[in-house]
């Protein structure tokens, strides 16, 4: 008996202490605070915050103000929550087609923007890689292929495989690449938004762009045909009216320094992106891409991590990064890792937020959840709200590798990201996900105020745990890790 009190009387402060930190959760997200902020940031006013608009600036400044509001402070010595961001543009095309004897076709998609005025050969390379260009010249000639591989016409697949492409066809002296694709006209609508729309770069990056990539929708095989009995046939290929320029973005950062002398030293970042794609093709007299559940949500789940902390602050510090430029190529984090405002080697945890929709309220789908060895801190904090933390259940789609989280990954900070529970890529996620649907009136808000509690206890127990994150060992990413903590 005398040892089950001293037992209890040992986990007694542990107990009170888990217990007030949920106490401290409860007490400052609500979900009337949620719905507001996403109902401001996914409002037609702000026309779908995409980056360079005037909207994406309203929303920046919004986010700005709400920090500064909850006492988060700046990083900046001018006491600016911006970071300016500069980026180089590319408009769209004013016109494109192309054009074999008396058939043409307009339904391309540009994956490298460049202006084209060709009239030559084009040639049937199969599926454009290293086999399929035995014994046929290709020099100052465009290239047609297949989308893929013969064994994977993926998408997601096919376009992992373009810069192999675009490596061998420069190297057997082709101009360009023509990509044959029969794809359905709601994947065909969705391509076209994102690749034929403003493409934006990471200026100090930016390329020589003279090689032309180009899509076509072939759904009835008709450019196939042409090439039934023979590999080489005349077109012409035009792409006009593509312009360049630059613009600037900002990414919202701010900062509350943690309580514990030694451990205040090491940052938690908390991130997510809130632009969104903006206005595109309209559905139903709807052309405004609000984008509630991408990435209004996670912006919102951050600001409530600020509002918390800012309140209750942890033994590590908090480094919160709303991202501008992600819809774009995850441009903002890019930059952000580039120009860190303060050292990435103080960065011990990232901490990402990013939806593309859900099918399971019950779950919170964390994506990198047991690569890191926080995946217990995280699962804790979602069993008192009745949620269960799990993995990424669709690999296969690349997830941890498609949000800004991989840029810090990249640099060897771990960093899974939080999103809304989904079991599957499914009809449930793809009817919302970049569409026009993404509306905050379509959210379930008791949901979301359980998945958002269990983000910011998960923030807590994190920042609060005596032991530093890390990689597990054996992950994609564990070697840049110990590089960039000088662990041995």
């Amino acid at each position: 008996m005398k040892n089950i009190f001293l037992s209890v009387l040992v986990a007694l402060p542990f107990i009170n202490f888990a217990q007030n930190d949920i106490e401290k959760v409860t007490s400052t997200v609500s979900k009337s605070e949620i719905e507001g902020h996403i109902y401001f940031l996914a409002s037609d006013e702000l026309k779908g915050r995409q980056t360079g608009t005037p909207e994406n600036k309203i929303a920046a400044q919004y986010l700005a103000n709400m920090l500064r509001g909850y006492g988060a402070k700046p990083v900046t010595e001018n006491n600016s929550y911006f970071q300016k961001v500069t980026l180089n543009t590319t408009s769209p095309f004013a016109n494109a087609s192309l054009n074999i004897g008396d058939f043409t076709t307009s339904k391309i998609v540009t994956l490298k923007k460049v202006n084209t005025s060709f009239s030559g050969s084009l040639v049937f390379v199969n599926y454009g890689l290293a086999e399929d260009y035995n014994t046929l010249d290709v020099k100052g000639k465009i290239v047609v292929t297949y989308s893929g591989t013969k064994d994977n016409s993926n998408l997601r697949f096919a376009f992992s495989k373009v810069q192999e492409k675009i490596a061998l066809a420069k190297e057997k002296g082709a101009i360009g690449i023509i990509e044959v694709n029969s794809i359905d006209d709601r994947t065909w609508s969705q391509l076209d938004h994102s690749f034929n729309g403003e493409k934006m770069s990471v200026s100090e990056e930016e390329e020589p762009n003279n090689f032309t990539y180009l899509w076509i929708n072939d759904q009835k095989e008709e450019i196939s045909k042409f090439f039934e009995d023979k590999n080489e046939i005349n077109a012409t290929v035009e792409v006009q009216g593509i312009k360049k320029g630059t613009i600037m973005s900002q990414n919202v950062v701010g900062m509350v320094e943690g309580t514990d002398p030694k451990l205040k030293n090491e940052f938690v970042i908390y991130s997510a992106h809130y632009d969104h794609v903006g206005i595109g093709k309209a559905i139903d007299n709807d052309s405004i891409y609000n984008g509630a559940r991408d990435n209004a949500v996670g912006t919102v789940t951050v600001l409530s991590a600020a509002q918390n902390i800012a309140k209750y602050p942890t033994k590590r510090s908090a480094l919160f990064i709303l991202f501008t430029g992600e819809e774009k190529g995850l441009l903002g984090s890019k930059w952000y890792v580039n120009h860190p405002m303060i050292p990435l080697d103080q960065m011990v945890y990232c901490f990402n937020s990013d939806n593309g929709g859900y099918n399971d309220t019950s779950i919170a789908t964390i994506v990198g959840l047991e690569r890191t060895t926080a995946a217990e801190d995280i699962k804790k904090a979602a069993t008192p709200f009745g949620l269960k933390a799990i993995d990424d259940p669709a690999p296969e789609q690349g997830l941890f590798d498609r949000s800004d989280n991989v840029h810090f990954a990249a640099k060897g900070i771990p960093a899974p990201t939080f999103s809304m529970g989904f079991t599957a890529f499914d009809e449930e996620i793809t009817k919302y996900y970049h569409q026009v649907t993404d509306n905050p009136d379509t959210l379930d808000y008791d949901y979301l105020l359980k998945f958002f509690q269990s983000y910011v206890l998960a923030c807590r127990n994190i920042a609060n745990n005596p032991e530093t994150p890390f990689w597990v060992e054996g992950d994609k990413y564990y070697e840049a890790g110990k590089k960039l903590y000088n662990k041995k």
